[in-house]
């Protein structure tokens, strides 16, 4: 009965791994933050320092290159099925054009006689 009990356990053993072997060694992911505090150093830089119009654009980018990071590595999309990266991308894409509708609407649609900007100032 013993040797029966330690089969199935170095086969629940083998078996483990072989289910679970999708992502990242620990090193990986420690290269994955160091990346991540580097870009996020970035961000915080464009404060102390002046950017002049780039400010805006670098940001932009360097939060959709820290989402894009996040996503593919700590959420597992990029070692997962494509379903899940499309299923996930569409609700993104969802969530960014019903908050960009509710911004104009805030803008456009308060004042029935046109957009009144003084309200902003």
């Amino acid at each position: 009965m013993n040797s029966a009990v330690s089969t199935d356990e170095e086969h629940s053993e083998d078996s483990h791994g072989d289910d679970h072997d999708h992502g990242l060694s620990d090193v990986g992911y420690i290269k994955i933050a160091l990346i991540l505090a580097v870009l996020t150093a970035v961000e915080v830089a464009t404060y102390f320092w002046d950017f002049g119009v780039l400010e805006v654009p670098s940001l932009l980018i360097l939060m959709v290159v820290k989402f894009q990071i996040v996503v593919s590595y700590f959420m597992h999309l990029k070692f997962d099925s494509k379903v899940f990266s499309y299923l996930f991308i569409t609700g993104v894409i969802l969530a960014m054009l019903v908050f960009a509708a509710m911004g104009t609407s805030m803008v456009f649609w308060q004042n029935p006689s046109g957009c009144d900007l003084s309200a902003f100032c």
